[in-house]
Formats: C-alpha cells, sequence, structure tokens
C-alpha cells in the first residue's frame, strides 16, 4: 500500500514540477530535500528516543498525511512554486517512510531470518509500484486534475497505516514473558543518527554508497527529464491543443509502470536465487554493472527511446535487486542503528547524492554546455567509483556479520 500511494504521488510531481521549470528545476528541487532533512533527521531521531516503536510509526505517517491535504489546499488557491516545494516533500516521504519500514522489518527478524525473508517481503512492497503508476496513468487519461489525486494517496496511507497496526500487534510478543517484548518497542535511547553513522566505518561506507548511487541515478532522471520536456514542447508545437502537463504525465506514467513490472519480474523471478547463490556481494554489485553498461551505450550516442529503455533497465534493477540488498545489509546492526542511523543514511545521505548531481548538472549546463552524451560519460567514471566503494564496503559487511556472530554465541 506505502508503494501504491507513493507512486501516485510520484507521477504527480512530474508534471508539477517540468512543466514549470523545467529539468533544470527538477534537479535543483531534489538538492533542496538534503537541505530540509538536516532538520528532519534530527527530529526524528529525537522523537524514537521518546515513544516506542509503533507511537513513532503512526506520528511520522500522519504528519505526512496533514502536509498532503495543506498541499491539496495549496493548490485549490494557486499558491506559487508549489510544484517546487511538493517535490522536495515527495523526495522526504519517500525516503523517510520507506526507511521506517525496512528499519521496522529489521526489527522484527534476525539475519537469519531476514535472509531467506527479505526477498519475498520486497516483491510485495515491488507488486505496489506498478499498481500505483497504472492507476496515477489511468486517473490522468481520466482527465483528474492532480490536486484531486491527494485525497486518494492519503486514503491509502490510511490503510497502510491500519497495517502497521495488525502487524505489530501479532509481532508484539516474539517469544513468551514480558522481558522479551518489552526491547523491542521502547524508545531508543543515546545517540542521534548522524552520531551513529559517523561512529560506525561500516555505516559510513553504506552511506558513502548511497551517496554515489544516488548521484549517478539522479543524473540519470535529468538527462531523461530533459529529453521529455523536449518532446513535450515539439508534441505542443504540433498540436496546439495538447496540455503540456497532460503530456508529460501521461509519459512518466507509462515510463514507471514498465519500470515497475520489470522489477516485479526481476524480483519475483531473480532476487531470492541471486541472494542463494551469490549473496551479499551478488545484489551489491548487480546494480552498478547494469548502470555501467547502461551509461556506457548512453555515452556513445543514443537516441530518445534508448534512453529510456536504458533508465528503465536501471531504475527496474534499483527497485529490485539494490533495494534487497540495502536492506540486507542492516540485519547485523544494533536497534539504534535500524532506526536512528538507518532513517540519517536513507534520507539525508542518499539527497546528498541528490546535491551533488544538482553540481553536476549547474557545472555541465552552465560551465561545460554538456549534452546527453557528455552527462553520460560522467556517470561511467562515477560508476567506476561506486564499484570500488562496493567492495570496500562487502569486506566490512563480512567482518560486522563475524563480530555480532561471535557476540550473539557468547
Amino acid at each position: 500500500m506505502l508503494l501504491v500511494g507513493y507512486y501516485i504521488m510520484k507521477t504527480v510531481r512530474e508534471p508539477l514540477i517540468l512543466a514549470t521549470g523545467g529539468a533544470e528545476m527538477k534537479a535543483y528541487a531534489a538538492a533542496g530535500q538534503a537541505l530540509a532533512l538536516i532538520g528532519f533527521v534530527p527530529l526524528y531521531g529525537w522523537l524514537a528516543s521518546r515513544v516506542g516503536r509503533l507511537r513513532l510509526i503512526v506520528s511520522v505517517l500522519l504528519f505526512f498525511m496533514i502536509v498532503i491535504e495543506l498541499f491539496y489546499l495549496g493548490l485549490r488557491v494557486g499558491v506559487p512554486s508549489l510544484g517546487f516545494a511538493f517535490y522536495i516533500f515527495v523526495g522526504i516521504f519517500n525516503l523517510a517512510s520507506i526507511a521506517q519500514f525496512w528499519a521496522y522489518a529489521n526489527d522484527l527478524y534476525t539475519k537469519m531470518a531476514g535472509d531467506r525473508l527479505f526477498p519475498i517481503i520486497a516483491i510485495g512492497a515491488t507488486a505496489g509500484s506498478p499498481v500505483g503508476t497504472w492507476i496515477a496513468e489511468k486517473l490522468f487519461e481520466a482527465g483528474l486534475h492532480v490536486q484531486n489525486m491527494l485525497h486518494i494517496i492519503v486514503g491509502i496511507l490510511a490503510v497502510h497505516l491500519v497495517l502497521y497496526w495488525v502487524v505489530d500487534r501479532q509481532k508484539a510478543a516474539p517469544v513468551p514473558g514480558p522481558a522479551a517484548t518489552a526491547a523491542p518497542i521502547a524508545p531508543l535511547k543515546g545517540r542521534g543518527g548522524f552520531a551513529l553513522v559517523l561512529a560506525s566505518p561500516y555505516l559510513r561506507l553504506i552511506a558513502l554508497l548511497l551517496i554515489i548511487l544516488n548521484t549517478v541515478n539522479t543524473t540519470g532522471e535529468y538527462m531523461l527529464g530533459r529529453l521529455v520536456v523536449g518532446a513535450a514542447k515539439e508534441a505542443v508545437a504540433a498540436h496546439p491543443g495538447l496540455d503540456i502537463q497532460t503530456y508529460i504525465g501521461s509519459f512518466y506514467g507509462a515510463y514507471f509502470f514498465w519500470v515497475n513490472v520489470a522489477a516485479l519480474v526481476i524480483q519475483a523471478f531473480l532476487v531470492s536465487r541471486i541472494v542463494k547463490y551469490l549473496g551479499i556481494a551478488g545484489v551489491i554489485l548487480f546494480l552498478p554493472m547494469v548502470a555501467l553498461g547502461a551509461y556506457s551505450v548512453i555515452g556513445l550516442g543514443a537516441s530518445f527511446a534508448v534512453v529510456r529503455w536504458a533508465k528503465t533497465a536501471e531504475n527496474a534493477t534499483d527497485y529490485s535487486v539494490m533495494n534487497t540488498g540495502k536492506q540486507m545489509l542492516w540485519l547485523p546492526t544494533s536497534r539504534a542503528e535500524k532506526y536512528k542511523a538507518k532513517q540519517a543514511v536513507d534520507t539525508f545521505f542518499v539527497r546528498t547524492g541528490d546535491l551533488l548531481s544538482a553540481g553536476i548538472v549547474y557545472a555541465g549546463t552552465t560551465w561545460l554546455a554538456l549534452g546527453v552524451r557528455g552527462f553520460a560519460l560522467t556517470n561511467v567514471v562515477l560508476t567506476l567509483a561506486w564499484l570500488a566503494v562496493a567492495a570496500l564496503l562487502l569486506r566490512e559487511h563480512r567482518q560486522v556479520v563475524a563480530r555480532t556472530q561471535r557476540t550473539e554465541a557468547a
């Protein structure tokens, strides 16, 4: 349900930002998310230190639902530049709510159980993505205005919130005895998310990996958005009655749909086999290899259609294979790291990649006059660095798992 709601929201945000500011403004808005998260992450850590597990989840989701309704009111009265603010909000909502979901899953399961169950859980999460994009595409085709779709998103999130309550009631007592149930649901005392990340070499490498990953991906999204805006302007020039927001919204509805259908197929039939035969290394290295091939092809010179399907392959792998690998990395960590540090890594440090991508876009468009091919070659260099960091992270992961096993045995 979470992914259904998010992908409707994600499809809604594209025409709002691209039609009013273009692909460059979209890249700069992504950088604004990193600045907003500097405040959000400490507030999340503060709340996690004072309330139990379920109250934390309920509080955060209710906050997001209220903000979505406020955006509805803003669109109704015509608040200027709201597409820019909405893009920032959607990015924060996406990262924070999904990080919280997987922190909860990591809290419920041991490493052994998580290695077995996470590829299966991710099938359900991945299945929500094509459903959400299909619903969004049909709503656009039916002529429903973007602001009215926000009520639908809030309703879906309300159902998602109820499911948390149901699962928490079933999992509140994993083993008999009050002592066993107190720790998992108690507030998390101690250091905040940023401090936990900076104190751990393992968590620092996870953060660095996600910074590079998101820099590459966001730069690729800029390339695609730039081509989409150009195609939309050509279509409007040829057919003056065509609405540019509708054109862009319909394109992204179809694009996200096929990305997520491919991700679902990969998740259902490939990911568990990669984990079984290649382990954590297989799922962590798969995406950078795909990205290296995709941007190498684009760098050689590619049409709009080739860029679209190269990005489809990259994002489908990210949402399936890499997503499972990212969550498995947190299984051998402490509860405080699962909630506080994960929220910092999956929000602020991921958006730091967007900030770096915005710098690349600014430099490439303002000083270097780069085209799509130039940005693709930049991504090739970054992907090579990504592979090097992944190798270091996998070595550190083996050491963390060994220490955890020794501690549990003692």
